[in-house]
């Protein structure tokens, strides 16, 4: 379980957060809506220890707030940011190697990937650690994203914005996370590309995986999100089902409406 306390987070002396309190249970999809500037990307960020943070956030009964990024990432935390972050030199299969290590730094290591055994590519587990239940091999990885399998020598500058979403999020899965920090996964992105980042996401809150769901796209929190979220001013202003939120009128007009 994800437990945020009166989180408080910004950027240098301005404050963004003004006292998040959400929880995330696992298989369960949490949207957190807002409009730009409202502190939603900050909000993910500070989670993932990206930022100076006040507050509580708890994984599991884990504080994060003292952790640097990559340990928070260990304890089986998938991030995928709204810049996508995908190394453009790099292939599709280095690309996921790194998040087979449940990082998102290149490295030399990288370099040697062409050349390691094909059991040890296959996420064999990292420096003689055993790969955690949900973690994927490249073959699965190929196989659940299939779009990715044809471009997996490809340089990944060379994927369309679709692709290095698909990418992004399967990187992210590579470790086996137990929750997922999604932020802005549709944003830019064709409705086919939209609609297949919905059933991924519903196909893993199926499995079992805490999501954490930073969205913009008020139609895709509504079919797959259990609860939802509305942040304004860096605040939640809003909490509740869907249809709640579907139902709130004023709320959407006054937070989510342009």
């Amino acid at each position: 379980m994800l437990d945020l306390v009166d989180v408080k987070a910004g950027y240098g002396g301005a404050r963004v957060l003004n006292g998040v309190t959400l929880r995330v249970e696992p298989g369960e999809i949490v949207a957190v809506l807002g409009r730009n500037g409202a502190g939603r990307s900050t909000l993910a960020r500070a989670i993932m220890g990206q930022l100076p943070r006040q507050g509580e956030i708890r994984w599991q009964g884990k504080s994060l707030v003292s952790l640097a990024p990559h340990e928070i990432a260990r304890l089986g935390i998938g991030y995928v940011p709204e810049t996508r972050d995908v190394f453009g030199p790099l292939t599709v299969t280095q690309n996921l190697l790194l998040g087979q290590r449940g990082t998102h730094a290149p490295s030399r290591w990288w370099q040697r990937a062409g050349r390691r055994s094909e059991p040890e590519q296959a996420g064999q587990g990292v420096q003689g650690q055993a790969s955690r239940p949900r973690a994927l091999t490249l073959a699965q990885a190929f196989e659940r994203f299939e779009e990715l399998a044809p471009r997996r020598d490809a340089p990944s500058a060379a994927l369309s914005g679709g692709e290095q979403q698909l990418l992004s999020l399967c990187r992210a899965l590579m470790a086996g996370p137990d929750l997922l920090i999604v932020d802005e996964p549709t944003e830019g992105l064709a409705p086919r590309v939209v609609a297949r980042i919905g059933r991924i996401l519903t196909e893993l809150r199926a499995s079992g995986v805490a999501i954490l769901l930073i969205e913009q796209k008020l139609s895709l929190a509504l079919s797959c999100a259990q609860r939802v979220a509305v942040m304004g001013r860096g605040a939640l202003v809003f909490e509740g089902t869907p249809g709640e939120l579907a139902g709130a009128d004023d709320i959407r007009a006054e937070w989510l409406e342009v």
